[in-house]
């Protein structure tokens, strides 16, 4: 009797693999974003008449209010502007690698700030360019302050940055809770008292008399900070040998240390300057809009940061146009009165935008594997 040992190919079991794409020109990734907010807008509208509402007229009623006639452009052009600063400031640290999910509390921090100069330092009748540069300089310290802590923490001693950011959020918006409760509140509400007129931001509406095309417009100098900002965070990026480094720790930090490059530094301090940015907005929020400090000033520009920066890819420019359309999206929302249509087009979206840039990056295909059978003759 013999005995024999064989092995056979049985039938094929398919499989899902996921292979990464050599590269991806600029343009198709121009006409993915495209297509993909199409679906997500697809979506949104789908959930919306689930709801029992008609999203061909809520969709035309958002786009008429946010970008059909002057005032809406203006309105659409300051929600912009925090989200310009606050995206930018979450890119910054994006592009080195480093998870900054703490850019609400930073906001906080330099409104924070800034409202400390505009009512216990800076006279009333002091110089109105002396008061808002002071006023700048504490905000963007106050937003660098909470963005440092968590820069050090993860630099000294690994701590990870996700978690200390984000939890920093919660302790940012107690500590302006307590002074707009406590020793700043005006009787007791959770704000502190009107600036005085030297700590206002300029906007159109100042100068009506001279244009009276810019009666009523809201759009204020905190646009022009934003977009300052975003040429000096291009220029870092592009020329600068700073910026050089930061992309080089975000692709290969071994890479990088080797090269000679200081992490513990570039950690530190890239954090420190993406809570500038966001406390920069801080500022321009109470000095360009509201005037004072409320309990809840921002409505959330630190979180939807997060999703600008992602969709514009990081880029500077495209977190121009992308904060633009979220602005534009905030007040279109918030017209026909429902707060939560706008949440929930922020939620699709990123969704989706998530799905589409997996597929974008990587092919997905079936690959059959056989599977083989092991035999005993005997």
């Amino acid at each position: 009797m013999t005995d024999s040992i064989a092995l056979r190919s049985a039938r094929r079991w398919p499989r899902l693999v996921l292979e990464p794409r050599a590269r991806v020109p600029w343009h198709v990734h121009g006409l993915v974003l495209v297509l993909l907010l199409g679906v997500a807008l697809f979506l949104g509208g789908v959930v919306l008449w689930a709801g029992g509402g008609n999203p061909v007229h809520i969709f035309r009623s958002m786009f008429i209010t946010a970008f059909g006639g002057k005032w809406g452009l203006s309105d659409t052009l300051v929600k912009a502007t925090p989200l310009i600063l606050t995206g930018l400031g979450v890119a910054l640290a994006f592009r080195m690698g480093m998870w900054n999910i703490g850019a609400e509390g930073q906001l906080y921090l330099g409104a924070l700030f800034a409202t400390g100069i505009a009512l216990h330092v800076a006279s009333p009748s002091a110089n109105r360019s002396l008061t808002l540069l002071l006023m700048l300089l504490a905000g963007c310290l106050g937003g660098a302050l909470w963005g440092f802590i968590p820069g050090f923490l993860k630099a000294r001693f690994e701590v990870n940055e996700i978690i200390s950011s984000l939890m920093l959020n919660y302790v940012a918006l107690a500590l302006v809770n307590f002074f707009v409760y406590g020793p700043w509140s005006e009787r007791g509400f959770g704000l502190t008292p009107m600036f005085p007129r030297n700590a206002w931001l300029p906007s159109l509406s100042e100068y009506a008399e001279a244009m009276p095309w810019a009666r009523g417009m809201t759009v204020h100098a905190g646009l022009i900070l934003a977009l300052v900002a975003a040429a000096v965070l291009y220029l870092l990026w592009r020329w600068t040998k700073f910026g050089f480094e930061m992309t080089l720790v975000g692709d290969n930090p071994e890479a990088a240390r080797y090269a000679g490059v200081n992490l513990r530094r570039t950690i530190v301090l890239v954090m420190a300057l993406s809570g500038m940015l966001a406390g920069l907005a801080g500022m321009s929020e109470v000095s360009g809009v509201v005037h004072r400090l409320l309990d809840h000033v921002s409505p959330g520009y630190g979180f939807t940061a997060i999703i600008v920066a992602w969709l514009a890819r990081l880029h500077p420019l495209g977190i121009i146009l992308v904060s633009f359309l979220f602005g534009g999206m905030i007040v279109g929302a918030d017209e026909i009165q429902s707060a939560g249509v706008s949440a929930l087009l922020q939620g699709i979206i990123l969704f989706v935008m998530v799905s589409g840039d997996l597929l974008l990056r990587y092919r997905l295909y079936l690959r059959f594997s056989p599977r083989t059978a092991l035999s005993v003759d005997t």
